[in-house]
């Protein structure tokens, strides 16, 4: 997710105590504004703190340790269950329960596929819509479009013109990031200037909200994500005033601005309903 042509390396977060404040000034972490405080807070939050701060109906955030695992159940059937299963003083955790928090519909309907494949295939392997599932789980970005028209530039990734040609429809909302759904991309956000990557599913609607929905609706019944290559590949540095650099020679960089890869062709957004 950090575009570098290098194998990729697992992420490793600062502390909480080394974080920069700029960096949960990144546009990514926008929807989770009013959790501000407890984002930049010195201290973790104990796991009656965190429930309380960042509430999430029927659902509760239970401590991940020996214990808890000893019930042997998957993680996903636990939250169904109503436990999700949270490690203290982790960063990707507590992305996670914002997540939770701020988009409850999509996560549901996420942890419901998840659990209708393990009732399918067991808890021993996983098939392609797992992967995919976890992939937009972990990076996953809801866009909107006003107009297909758009997408391209996106479709053929002709970065320069998406980013730099079409700034004023980013700038205009024609074209946004209507929801930040990975709680590891937004972990990412820790590190200031680092070149992040989204996974996208994208709709043509007219405000967010109406998009956010039609997601739900697409995950529950099964319409997508059925296979990682769904997913296009957003490279959110590049988003007009995303990132400090943004030069003329920004956007030759084919190691982050990936080309297409021969062959590949994206499915068509999905459509809110009028």
């Amino acid at each position: 997710m950090s575009g570098q042509g290098s194998a990729p390396r697992r992420f490793v977060p600062p502390l909480r105590g080394e974080v920069e404040a700029e960096c949960f000034d990144h546009p990514l972490l926008a929807p989770f504004g009013c959790w501000r405080a407890l984002l930049e807070a010195l201290q973790w939050p104990d796991m009656a703190a965190l429930n309380a701060a960042v509430a999430v109906a029927g659902k509760w955030f239970v401590r991940q340790d020996e214990a808890l695992l000893a019930d042997g159940l998957h993680y996903e059937q636990r939250i169904a269950a109503g436990a999700i299963a949270t490690r203290e003083a982790n960063w990707h955790d507590f992305f996670n329960a914002l997540v939770w928090a701020r988009y409850p519909a999509i996560k549901r309907a996420l942890n419901a596929r998840q659990c209708a494949a393990i009732a399918e295939v067991g808890t021993r392997q996983r098939n392609r819509a797992q992967q995919a599932l976890t992939q937009f789980d972990e990076s996953g970005l809801v866009v909107r479009v006003r107009d297909r028209a758009l997408l391209a530039a996106w479709d053929a990734h002709d970065w320069r013109t998406l980013f730099v040609d079409q700034a004023a429809a980013w700038q205009r909302g024609e074209m946004a990031v209507a929801a930040s759904v990975g709680h590891a991309l937004l972990e990412q956000c820790l590190l200031p200037g680092r070149r992040i990557v989204g996974k996208a599913l994208v709709v043509v609607a007219s405000d967010d909200a109406a998009a956010i929905t039609q997601v739900v609706q697409a995950i529950s019944e099964g319409r997508v994500l059925q296979q990682a290559a769904e997913l296009r590949p957003l490279p959110l540095a590049g988003i007009v005033g995303w990132h400090r650099q943004q030069d003329s020679g920004f956007y030759a960089d084919a190691d982050y601005f990936r080309p297409r890869r021969a062959g590949r062709v994206y499915p068509p957004p999905l459509r809110a309903q009028a």
